[in-house]
């Protein structure tokens, strides 16, 4: 009898914790990987994009979260802004298993993590790689992004400045890097049009080395053609010293960055006296959108950091989070095939910071939009109008 009424309690206590053991195991928070350069070159980017998506967490917590109340837990993966480590932090955020991952700022470093992600099964959403060939040179079904492709950025660089500037002799400059020379191949696609018209002539189309110091050497070939506007693809820590040494040097057309060259950093780099007036293609600054999360986003992160994000890319690592968050909730689920299926095609009133959120069939983002931005004499970036 007493084996008999041990066996029947031990059965009741197993029948009562049971319960209390799968609510516990459903109210874990759901870990969402951020893959970002936090050390290395572009660190600076990366801090951002740490607390852009901190801040979004804390917007989807204030609306009551996702799947009835649970949590999101962010776990952070450092590339230090280069490809092996790269790798690296793909491979550790996979062993975490998160339910999907955000990540992260560079194409070339974004492309060894993708496929590591891809072979995993893993959906990955880029928010600051740009590179065209990233949807289109191979088939990714788990890669999205949320940030423009190269060939817009291209394409409306050529078309502002042959169309708006009025520049007949232009100057292209990269380095060589994944994004860089993206960009500057698209631009110079979609020069070809008005070079084939003879109202442009492009004069100069040539790299630097990323990480160097002096460029004396190509800035004086550059002096030599003459331009009417320079247009440089690469990053801020070289546009800075390009801005410099261009002017010490006689160059006075306008410099034009791509959306990775100007950003606090470069004026720091460049100096205000020459930062002043140096023009950027990319998308809308947090600043200049008019959506309540936009509003509400600036706020809160006026309020933690005492400052806003001052490049684009932070703003697209939230909305990553926002797109995420939105796919768990509809699908019911942090099942990869569930969130795949909303991403693909149940986007409908998903809206992030920049607007609302859908992906074309290759994972790109839909209804990018492009400007021209100027840095003010008080080391401002404000859209331009002449």
């Amino acid at each position: 009898m007493r084996k008999g009424k041990v066996w029947i309690c031990l059965c009741l206590a197993f029948l009562f914790v049971l319960p209390l053991g799968i609510a516990y195991a459903q109210e874990k928070p759901i870990k969402i990987g951020l893959q970002a350069p936090i050390t290395g070159q572009w660190a600076y980017e990366g801090e951002m994009a740490k607390n852009s998506v901190e801040v979004a967490l804390q917007m989807i917590q204030e609306e009551g979260g996702i799947l009835g109340g649970r949590k999101i837990e962010i776990v952070i993966a450092d590339d230090a802004s280069n490809p092996r480590d790269s790798a690296l932090a793909a491979q550790r955020l996979v062993s975490q298993r998160v339910a999907a991952v955000i990540g992260t700022y560079g194409s070339s470093v974004n492309e060894p993590a993708a496929d590591i992600y891809e072979a995993n099964k893993m959906i990955d959403i880029g928010y600051g790689s740009t590179a065209v060939k990233l949807t289109m040179a191979k088939e990714r079904k788990y890669f999205f992004r949320t940030c423009g492709r190269d060939d817009t950025q291209g394409q409306f660089f050529s078309e502002y400045s042959v169309e708006e500037m009025k520049a007949r002799r232009i100057a292209i400059m990269h380095d060589n890097t994944t994004f860089a020379l993206g960009v500057a191949e698209e631009a110079k696609k979609a020069l070809k049009q008005y070079l084939d018209a003879g109202i442009a002539e492009l004069v100069f189309y040539d790299a630097i080395t990323p990480g160097e110091k002096d460029f004396t050497p190509i800035l004086t070939k550059l002096r030599e053609t003459n331009p009417d506007v320079w247009y440089f693809t690469g990053y801020f820590p070289e546009a800075g010293l390009l801005v410099r040494q261009g002017r010490d040097l006689g160059i006075k057309c306008p410099f034009v960055g791509g959306n990775a060259a100007i950003n606090e950093d470069f004026i720091k780099i460049a100096g205000l006296d020459y930062a002043k007036g140096c023009l950027m293609t990319q998308e809308p600054m947090p600043t200049d959108l008019d959506t309540p999360k936009a509003k509400r986003f600036l706020e809160l992160y006026r309020q933690k950091h005492n400052t806003i994000p001052t490049s684009p890319w932070p703003v697209y690592a939230a909305d990553a989070l926002f797109a995420l968050a939105f796919a768990i909730d509809k699908a019911g689920s942090t099942e990869t095939d569930a969130m795949l299926n909303v991403l693909r095609t149940g986007m409908e009133g998903c809206d992030g910071i920049t607007g609302s959120i859908g992906f074309t069939d290759r994972g790109d983002r839909r209804g990018i939009i492009y400007k021209m931005y100027v840095v003010t004499e008080k080391g401002e970036m404000v859209v331009y109008n002449p």
